[in-house]
């Protein structure tokens, strides 16, 4: 009885096997007919059947389930943190170009690099979303990473796995190589990105400012889940490292890795002269706001791979390649009020209130003046039509106000006598062109602002803790200062509005999770004036822990390369206030990391370095490292105090200012010489 059941189990786990197979190739192939060709073959319908049947042969077979397999795009674990992955080769940004006179001279530069050779272009949509590389080994997705710096970027093979577009196996009809690396944009389409807004708001988080910065936040879910949620797509605009196969031009590499099953932009354009390339630019310069994505500009590629390798690279982008970038677009509303916002050092910024307009892609809503001498320069007034754009794509700003469709009924704006909040007497100091409020540590509106810079990104980073989830903790008595936070229970989180179970929980272990925050990122989520990212960054390097800064004097403060006397009286002045010096008792009570962590002791010990041009044997951000590694100090800023300006490939101003300081430079073989690296 045993014996007959055996075999018979064995050809029912083959048939199942084929019949599993045979499903998950039909998948493919309709998912690449619907993704890559935009043509597909049956109905939704009739391919979520598809699926269905194999979701329930699959329960039925677990032990056959494969890595590979259509319904394993979600499955991985909540990840506590992403790991650091170096990619095959560097993912290096790309040259830009603002109008036709410098594609022009990109153009020539081209042609004298290749002696006069004839050349050809490929024309491609500059996709406003993510970069990402996608390591395919024997046509199987092996590993997907974030850009990051260009050399590391972050494994986030589980989120991307998510996107249905993106081929966890490559078709066998392209025959694979067995190492290929695929590089491609991860974007969103304009009309989720408000869908998605409106959740993160309900949900207390801070809305994405565009769909780039929704595409590159998705990825970096901790869980798969989430990033499934969102209806990411992908588009391949290049072939890196290949092992087994080779590409003659850029052309040829698109076209197979659309029959391998990635999905490349249909408005990708192989062009036989330059000519014509700017044809293609003039041309979606006008189209670009028909499509449903967004793109901020035009890549120019040289189709030749051999022409690619002989005008080569720059330590930072290819000299084959140039991004011509769209003018800001810009739109027309009306002023429908302007209001005051404070700020977390108490400055009173004028915001416009506008008539909903769509700009770049994104509705806005409102746009801030800076300050009272912008507001008068630009002469806004309540009820003026304007034209307002996004400066950088990101912050809207009114450019202008059309004069010629004033009715006489607008009104001007006063600045305000008392903080709008508070009810504090304001201020504008002498040479300053910002109205301050004086309430300090009492205006509700700065603690805030405070509490909302404090668990920002580039501060401690405290994720799904945003202004909605503060302001509520404030209005609540359950925090007063940044520290606070950390004293929080599950408990009194879990009262807060359309907060269940497993939010509470991720707030929770976020917060614990910034407890081993680095001293640069508690610096600056301090708050101090005028310290930013990279001050914060010199100043934790430089003392190395709390105390010793809260104690030195401006004098040494000001010494410190890159600070100077403004910095410097400002971190001062912050550390002697009482209210400053409780904050820092409170949070180290609470377990934050107040010590930086003990820098290399090597041969550039105490030398600070400042970089100017372009390396060619590696990035600015690779040769700082080193120079770290070794002991040392980078700094941006050149002043009498730096021991060694490195000067690479146009080195401009910094290079005459060190000589006149006396400041001694290095050409980059004597860099290397220093580092003990062979030239």
């Amino acid at each position: 009885m045993n014996g007959t059941a055996r075999p018979e189990r064995r050809r029912a786990s083959r048939d199942a096997a084929a019949r599993l197979e045979d499903l998950r190739e039909r998948i493919r192939h309709h998912a690449y007919r619907y993704h890559v060709l935009d043509d597909p073959e049956i109905s939704d319908e009739a391919y979520d059947a598809l699926m269905q049947e194999l979701r329930d042969l699959e329960a039925v077979h677990p032990e056959l389930v494969t890595p590979d397999s259509p319904t394993q795009r979600v499955g991985a674990p909540p990840s506590a943190a992403f790991r650091t992955v170096v990619h095959p080769q560097p993912m290096l940004s790309l040259a830009n170009a603002f109008d036709e006179d410098e594609l022009r001279a990109w153009h020539r530069r081209v042609e004298t690099g290749l002696a006069g050779q004839a050349v050809s272009f490929v024309c491609e949509l500059k996709m406003d979303g993510a970069a990402v590389s996608l390591v395919y080994e024997h046509g199987v997705l092996r590993q997907g990473a974030t850009r990051g710096d260009g050399v590391r970027g972050e494994d986030v093979t589980a989120n991307l796995r998510t996107i249905e577009s993106l081929p966890l196996r490559l078709r066998r009809d392209a025959d694979p190589p067995p190492f290929v690396e695929v590089r491609g944009e991860v974007y969103l389409p304009n009309q989720a990105l408000d869908a998605i807004n409106e959740e993160r708001v309900a949900g207390g988080e801070t809305p994405f400012a565009n769909t780039r910065n929704a595409a590159a936040g998705s990825l970096r879910q901790l869980d798969p889940a989430v990033t499934a949620r969102r209806p990411l797509r992908l588009f391949v605009y290049q072939i890196g490292e290949v092992r087994g196969r080779r590409f003659r031009s850029h052309w040829e590499s698109l076209a197979w890795a659309k029959d391998a099953g990635c999905p490349v932009n249909p408005h990708v354009r192989l062009v036989p002269t330059f000519e014509e390339a700017l044809g293609y630019v003039r041309e979606w310069s006008e189209r670009r706001t028909t499509l449903p994505y967004g793109t901020d500009g035009i890549v120019i590629k040289v189709d030749s791979l051999d022409q690619q390798a002989e005008l080569g690279a720059t330590s930072q982008a290819p000299r084959w390649a140039i991004a011509y970038k769209f003018p800001a677009e810009q739109a027309e509303t009306r002023v429908r009020d302007i209001f005051v916002q404070v700020g977390r050092t108490g400055a009173l910024t004028p915001v416009v209130d506008l008539e909903p307009v769509r700009v770049s892609g994104v509705i806005v809503r409102r746009a801030t003046l800076h300050n009272e001498d912008e507001m008068r320069r630009k002469d806004v007034r309540i009820g003026d039509t304007v034209l307002v754009r996004r400066a950088g794509e990101v912050i809207p700003e009114v450019v202008r106000v059309v004069t010629g469709k004033r009715t006489g009924a607008e009104r001007r704006f006063e600045m305000p006598e008392k903080c709008p909040v508070c009810g504090s007497p304001v201020e504008r100091r002498p040479g300053e062109a910002i109205w301050r409020c004086t309430g300090g540590a009492t205006c509700p509106a700065q603690i805030l602002e405070r509490l909302i810079h404090f668990a920002s990104r580039d501060a401690l980073n405290i994720e799904g803790v945003g202004p909605k989830i503060l302001q509520q903790l404030l209005d609540r008595g359950l925090i007063a200062d940044p520290a606070d936070l950390f004293r929080l229970t599950r408990e009194q989180v879990l009262t807060l509005e359309r907060m269940a179970d497993k939010s509470a929980d991720n707030v929770i272990a976020a917060i614990d999770r910034a407890r081993a925050t680095s001293l640069a990122r508690l610096l600056y989520g301090l708050g101090i004036r005028h310290v930013g990212v990279h001050v914060a960054e010199v100043l934790a390097a430089h003392f190395g822990n709390l105390d010793r800064l809260m104690e030195a004097p401006p004098e040494e403060v000001g010494m410190v390369a890159g600070v100077g006397p403004t910095i410097a009286e400002s971190v001062v002045e912050f550390f002697g206030r009482p209210a400053s010096q409780e904050l820092v008792r409170k949070l180290r009570d609470a377990g934050l990391r107040t010590e930086a962590p003990r820098r290399a002791q090597g041969k550039l010990a105490g030398k600070t370095f400042v970089f100017t041009g372009s390396l060619d044997r590696f990035s600015r951000r690779e040769a700082g490292d080193r120079v770290k590694a070794l002991g040392g100090i980078v700094s941006e800023t050149l002043s009498a105090r730096t021991d060694y300006l490195v000067a690479g490939d146009a080195p401009g101003s910094k290079l005459d200012r060190a000589r006149k300081l006396g400041v001694a430079v290095l050409t980059e073989p004597e860099f290397l010489a220093l580092l003990g690296e062979p030239a």
